[in-house]
């Protein structure tokens, strides 16, 4: 991936030895093109892409959780996002669609954690949660690249784990979106890498 930011920046922080892959919202609001954000082309990709490394992540082992994001009906616990984004009224108890349904499959052991920010470690047990399993490495899927699944790498950082996104995994409303952030991230805030080399990662632990 090519670096938009100079010598300075781009270095790899590299794989840990246990890590947990993170699907971030990737719900019926933005693979079906009735719903408020959807890809517009991208959707194929990014599902296809994701449930190969999280069926990766099953075979192995590798721990997997899901975010979602629920608002209360009145939106009382959507602070200032929503007044930024209105679509995300699609997400509150009640809300007529189901946008805020996953769109593939759980086993048994997946965990589904509910977030009310773009980040899904903000205000969230995420962290604690990763770190009672003895996680290091925090391998990011799902949408939107630009928004949630940046907000989840950032904060991956920050909270000391090795961040890893996964570029065939994660989607946007346009390519630009997708590829300039996954540049952005690559150069300052995480790995970004194919899909191979997750797969490859993820059976060679």
């Amino acid at each position: 991936m090519s670096n938009p930011h100079g010598s300075n920046f781009a270095r790899r922080v590299g794989w840990g030895i246990n890590p947990a892959v993170v699907v971030v919202d990737l719900v019926r609001a933005y693979v079906e093109p009735e719903g408020p954000f959807f890809l517009d082309g991208a959707q194929d990709r990014v599902l296809a892409a994701t449930a190969e490394l999280v069926g990766a992540a099953r075979e192995h082992g590798v721990p997997v959780v899901w975010t979602v994001v629920r608002y209360a009906a009145d939106l009382a616990d959507a602070g200032f996002f929503a007044v930024k984004v209105p679509a995300l009224a699609c997400f509150a108890d009640g809300a007529e669609g189901g946008w805020g349904e996953l769109v593939l499959a759980l086993a048994y052991d997946d965990a589904v954690l509910t977030k009310q920010h773009a980040s899904a470690f903000v205000g969230t047990s995420l962290a604690a949660t990763l770190r009672a399993r003895g996680v290091d490495t925090v391998v990011v899927a799902g949408v939107s690249t630009s928004g949630c699944v940046r907000a989840t790498a950032t904060d991956a950082l920050a909270a000391g784990f090795r961040p890893v996104v996964v570029d065939e995994a994660c989607g946007d409303r346009t390519a630009a979106l997708h590829e300039n952030n996954l540049a952005d991230l690559d150069a300052k805030y995480a790995d970004v890498v194919g899909l191979a080399e997750a797969l490859q990662h993820l059976g060679g632990r």
